[in-house]
């Protein structure tokens, strides 16, 4: 007989909201919205913490209304979100002890976080927040043969004086502050490791007991212990103590999702911009779709995984037009699609050709996204279906063995009454089992 480590047993029972929740808000919010071409801006111009210091001068969001952006979050059915409290660029939209380059100090005058936390806990959201390992604004971060920092292959910096422990203390005391002065934070989000700066370089087991015991609840990313984005040890069956709760693949959706060594799923989230950027950019109109979304989301819970959505609001602190659009349709579909989508994971039944199946307990729910040509199939339910129903208003859905698919007598199929689907982007059927086994996962 094996015994779950008991590291994955808590790592299981505290994600199980995250995996109930699947669908969340990611925040890409800093001094870069001004420049407005990205988050990674200082690094790809290669520009000095001088030459970015008039941004900071600058920085004054007068147009920042965190509650609106929870509650927009909430109305696309978004149940949790993480904002950048420090991004690799080393401005804290916090008020920290440790710096003096922070938000507070900025014409904005205010702690950006602590606002954030209080909107999104009102609108009945999760609450994350993102902390970045990296820091091209503190002296002692590695610069000169650094692969990212701005300042790489840099001659004025190559016997620059640097104590990367200090940066440690510094880092983690900033941590310690964002788990000790905002209350319940849910998810601690950190990015991210590379080359030799990964696991124990952090300090990182130091670094998880030190938020464990300020926040025993706290999930946090893998990232901590992975060098580039591959799960370590998060995926096998002795991880260790920093190996992090979910894996976060970055602007992919996994093809058959994420399992450990036995094939057992393990939670995660695909983490996924809207247009192509995370921080604002201003000239990037390259935005997703409301059904290129809802299908991301839905292909995530069919392979038993979360999506995590990013916006990244400009220099006055609105969130753009076109993302707001988006959310808004997404938000309308979610009204009357969310119980497919909430607590639902891989199901059953192998992927249809017309969509796919997400399943909770004994109800498998079919997203159709393709209305064909004649009865739509569902395989190897005949005999097996008690009752079918459209989720978006609890109709009766018929299902029958058609005449002339009497070589099929295995499947049952849903002769559509119309040329097109009631619903667009994705209409969804469900199908409850007579004894249908529980979704696997």
């Amino acid at each position: 007989m094996t015994h779950e480590h008991p590291l994955i047993t808590a790592r299981n029972q505290r994600t199980e909201w995250f995996l109930a929740a699947r669908f969340g808000m990611f925040i890409h919010w800093g001094l870069y919205a001004i420049p407005a071409r990205g988050e990674w801006v200082r690094s790809l111009e290669k520009i000095s913490n001088e030459a970015y210091q008039p941004y900071f001068e600058q920085f004054n969001p007068t147009e920042y209304q965190p509650r609106e952006w929870a509650k927009l979050a909430k109305a696309a059915g978004m149940r949790y979100a993480v904002l950048t409290a420090k991004h690799h660029d080393g401005f804290c939209l916090f008020d920290s002890q440790l710096t003096d380059y922070k938000s507070t100090n900025t014409p904005a005058g205010r702690d950006l976080v602590r606002e954030y936390v209080a909107a999104f806990r009102a609108e009945g959201l999760q609450v994350g927040l993102y902390y970045s390992l990296l820091d091209w604004h503190h002296p002692d971060y590695p610069a000169f043969d650094d692969e990212y920092h701005p300042m790489r292959g840099n001659e004025a910096y190559r016997d620059q004086p640097r104590d990367f422990q200090r940066y440690l203390d510094y880092m983690h005391g900033q941590i310690a502050e964002l788990l000790t002065n905002y209350g319940k934070i849910d998810i601690m989000w950190f990015d991210f490791s590379y080359g030799d700066l990964h696991g124990e370089a952090w300090r990182a087991s130091e670094l998880i007991n030190k938020a464990r015991s300020l926040q025993p609840d706290l999930i946090i990313d893998n990232r901590l212990a992975a060098s580039g984005e591959g799960n370590n040890s998060f995926g096998t069956p002795n991880p260790e103590i920093y190996a992090g709760d979910f894996a976060c693949p970055e602007q992919l959706i996994p093809p058959t999702g994420l399992v450990d060594q036995f094939g057992r799923s393990v939670p995660w989230e695909a983490c996924i911009t809207l247009n192509q950027h995370w921080g604002y950019s201003a000239s990037d109109r390259d935005f997703k779709s409301s059904r290129q979304v809802v299908h991301g989301l839905i292909e995530c819970v069919s392979k038993n995984g979360n999506l995590l959505l990013n916006v990244g609001p400009d220099a006055k602190g609105r969130i753009p037009a076109e993302c707001q659009l988006i959310l808004q349709e997404v938000g309308v579909w979610m009204a009357e699609h969310s119980e497919s989508i909430y607590g639902c994971g891989r199901s059953q039944l192998e992927k249809p050709e017309w969509g796919r199946y997400t399943q909770h307990g004994s109800t498998i729910y079919a997203h159709i996204y393709e209305r064909g040509i004649g009865p739509i199939n569902f395989r190897g339910l005949n005999g097996k279906v008690k009752r079918a129903r459209l989720i978006a208003d609890n109709s009766e859905v018929k299902l029958e063995l058609p005449w002339i698919a009497k070589d099929y007598a295995a499947d049952l199929f849903l002769n559509w009454p119309s040329a097109q689907l009631p619903n667009q982007t994705a209409t969804v059927v469900a199908l409850e089992l007579d004894e249908g086994p529980e979704a696997r996962g």
